[in-house]
């Protein structure tokens, strides 16, 4: 179980963080779909980000094209990367009026962490490419929005330079490898230096066609990841060990012979799975297609979630990931059975863009949207959110 920490402090006041700039070779933008044209039109440079797709468009606008490819690419045609927005914008709201909701508590318990909203970051690799304090001003501008931090394998600072420089928790996601001494041995480090979660990513056995990242391969500048004994780029193929193919449930068992941390699975869409995942004594699970960059034409995540969240039966929380870009997203979530989100490429858009700032505003602006949405729902609390809230 997660233990209370002393890093909790109270909510800061919402910090309004400039477009900043970033060295790149994409000038043209080609505005997201939340961006109608009048808006895409108009220049961000002398006002603040109002929304996620504003840092998304200002993203597209200044990071390199290298940075922006591999960040926003999906595997083969990307359907399912687009279905992740989709799916979550075809779902309607029923609204409530003639409530009550001056007050709005948007605290949830997750692993026995009380968290003062349920807006997590998704492990993402190679920080750097965007930002060069990377994932050390990640954990800073989460901290800040009160937000646990999932730091992944692939991280450009070793686990420890990263838990010190946080002041909210720090979960570790975890790549499994043929090396079991050596993924023994970082369990370990991420345990020892503080981590106080461990997500196994288990949808990534075999890398499916990554067509968009193969074109950028040779642009992509060398990382450091400390953490692990390989060496390449992000999209690098030569050393890189991607995929243990021999992953079984056999080995959870081994994982929590030695290692004292919660154990979440991160990959799960088959409700038979989740089932198995409980039956194996995982201490959650995180309904994610990571992406869209594993296998392309698996179902949205919000599309699998209701029918895992209802296998799992509140046996053990159920998180997700994926397409998440407006408060109304994450109640979306909540209403077909999440405990919490992930927020993921938006984190990274804020971090090159506006630094350890630019991710507290992130989530700051993804939580005052949830707030907002909860209000205009009737919804006074997390607990009185279900599916009644949809349409």
């Amino acid at each position: 179980m997660v233990k209370q920490t002393s890093r909790a402090k109270p909510k800061p006041a919402r910090r309004t963080v400039s477009a900043g700039s970033l060295p790149g070779d994409h000038p043209s933008p080609v505005p997201p779909t939340a961006i109608d044209s009048a808006r895409a039109s108009s220049s961000l440079s002398t006002v603040p980000p109002a929304c996620l797709a504003d840092y998304e468009l200002l993203a597209k606008q200044r990071f390199s094209r290298p940075a922006w490819e591999y960040i926003n690419s999906a595997s083969a045609d990307e359907h399912t990367m687009r279905w992740n927005l989709d799916s979550l914008t075809s779902i309607r709201l029923r609204p409530r009026i003639m409530v009550d909701v001056s007050t709005i508590d948007m605290s949830t318990t997750l692993l026995g962490h009380t968290l003062p909203h349920p807006i997590l970051v998704a492990p993402m690799s190679s920080h750097m490419i965007v930002h060069p304090e990377a994932e050390l001003a990640t954990v800073r501008g989460a901290g800040s929005a009160s937000a646990i931090t999932v730091l992944s394998t692939l991280s450009n600072f070793t686990v420890g330079e990263i838990v010190r420089a946080a002041t909210q928790p720090v979960w570790f996601q975890l790549y499994a490898s043929e090396d079991r001494a050596g993924t023994r041995d970082l369990i370990l480090r991420a345990e020892a230096a503080g981590c106080e979660a461990l997500c196994i990513t288990v949808d990534l056995p075999w890398l499916y066609a990554r067509n968009r990242e193969t074109h950028i391969t040779h642009e992509v500048p060398q990382l450091p990841y400390p953490n692990i004994d390989f060496t390449g780029g992000p999209a690098s193929t030569g050393q890189r060990r991607w995929g243990y193919r021999k992953l079984q449930w056999s080995d959870i068992d081994w994982v929590r012979s030695f290692s004292k941390l919660p154990l979440l699975l991160k990959g799960v869409l088959n409700p038979d799975d989740a089932d198995l995942a409980v039956k194996a004594g995982a201490s959650g699970i995180i309904v994610s297609n990571h992406g869209g960059r594993g296998l392309d034409t698996v179902p949205a995540s919000i599309d699998a979630l209701p029918a895992v969240a209802e296998k799992v039966a509140g046996r053990i929380p159920v998180l997700m990931d994926g397409g998440i870009r407006r408060g109304t997203d994450v109640l979306k979530a909540i209403a077909n059975g999440a405990t919490a989100i992930l927020l993921g490429r938006p984190i990274l858009y804020g971090l090159g863009i506006g630094g350890a700032d630019g991710v507290q505003n992130v989530i700051e602006i993804l939580r005052t949207e949830f707030e907002a949405a909860m209000a205009l729902t009737g919804r006074t609390s997390i607990a009185a959110i279900d599916r009644s809230v949809l349409w």
